[in-house]
């Protein structure tokens, strides 16, 4: 199979579809890769490390667009990128459709075979290809929030861990997922008064026994939200439904009530968000206030170090890459439930139910789009 990578385009995105360990997986199995020039060289990976593996370097996306039977990207593809989609092509990406009606359409009309990271499941009913960037979202979310609460940055001028005789900060992490747990283990990390809400007891239970008197879990409710939101120094949103738009837990009217100079980081905001407030920005951009509550909603979080993330990411997707070039989107797919449940998109049709329901569409079986 031709393989392409073209490079991000996306706003301060400096991740890679594929590293050279992983391309050299793909050329020493006989598949052909073409890498569009510097696509790596934002984390220091120049073309010729991609000549060594047995990559060819094209000028343009155009080029690597035309080229390849399968794209392999990191983010959702932009307009222009979807407009050099054709027909039967392969998208291996994250896509995040949900909230993003025009990208769906898009999607749609190209008669691409669209395969989101963030819905291809695992055996222990997990999201192996959205769970890397979910780590590293995570524990930004505190280094990010930390950085909010700076006065310089808008925030109330407080340390997240205190100093003996000043009280540390307060930190409400909504969602005990993998973007929850990380952020709750940062912020212990650095001696914050740390909640976390969820509402499957059984994860509350389990994070209890490992985190003990450390941290404290609460069952998640609308008031003991509007609660513990009010009283929060910084909050970190980390709810999923998979592939769905993120449910709006922290209403307009929460945010009005929260203490001046307090931090909401939206670590959902690629799903559309969990604050009524949330509207995505950039790393150029990051932060915007309202009711003198800063908001950080960078949608491509992990960008900001791309490099540990781009080789994260990695690790978790070369075995879907392997399998995909090697049988075949469709056979792929028919053989991997877990590969079959990334289908967003085949061939014009809408293929997964969330999605569908948030957008208020038909969506078709991928068993019976693909012919099984």
């Amino acid at each position: 199979m031709r393989v392409g990578v073209p490079k991000e385009i996306k706003n301060h995105e400096y991740r890679v579809g594929m590293t050279p360990p992983a391309v050299r997986e793909l050329t020493a199995r006989g598949h052909q890769v073409f890498v569009e020039t510097h696509a790596g060289a934002g984390i220091g990976i120049d073309d010729e490390a991609y000549i060594r593996v047995g990559a060819t370097i094209l000028a343009t996306a155009d080029d690597v667009f035309a080229t390849a039977d399968m794209i392999v990207k990191v983010k959702e593809p932009q307009p222009v990128e979807i407009a050099r989609l054709r027909p039967g092509q392969v998208l291996f990406t994250y896509l995040h459709l949900a909230p993003d009606p025009e990208q769906t359409q898009g999607l749609l009309k190209s008669g691409a075979i669209c395969i989101a990271y963030e819905t291809v499941t695992d055996a222990r009913g997990g999201l192996p290809l959205l769970a890397p960037m979910s780590e590293v979202a995570g524990r930004m979310s505190i280094q990010a929030g930390a950085h909010c609460l700076e006065i310089a940055q808008g925030g109330r001028g407080q340390l997240l861990g205190g100093v003996p005789g000043v009280p540390a900060a307060k930190v409400v992490v909504l969602g005990g997922g993998v973007v929850g747990t990380n952020a709750a283990r940062m912020a212990m990390g650095l001696e914050a008064h740390v909640i976390i809400m969820d509402i499957s007891l059984n994860r509350l239970k389990e994070l209890d026994e490992q985190f003990g008197s450390r941290m404290h879990t609460l069952y998640s409710t609308l008031d003991a939200i509007e609660e513990q939101v009010a009283s929060a120094d910084l909050v970190i949103g980390g709810v999923l439904l998979p592939g769905a738009a993120a449910p709006k837990l922290i209403t307009r009217k929460m945010v009005s009530q929260m203490k001046r100079g307090s931090v909401i980081v939206d670590v959902a905001i690629d799903q559309g968000g969990c604050a009524e407030t949330s509207h995505a920005t950039t790393h150029a951009d990051p932060t915007y206030v309202v009711d003198g509550v800063v908001h950080y909603c960078v949608a491509n979080m992990p960008g900001a170090v791309a490099r540990t993330s781009t080789f994260a990411l990695n690790n978790a997707t070369l075995p879907f890459t392997i399998a995909l070039a090697e049988q075949g989107a469709e056979a792929a797919m028919r053989r991997n439930p877990h590969l079959r449940a990334g289908l967003n998109v085949y061939k014009g049709e809408l293929t997964y139910k969330a999605v569908a329901d948030a957008q208020k569409l038909a969506a078709k079986d991928p068993e019976d789009v693909i012919g099984m």
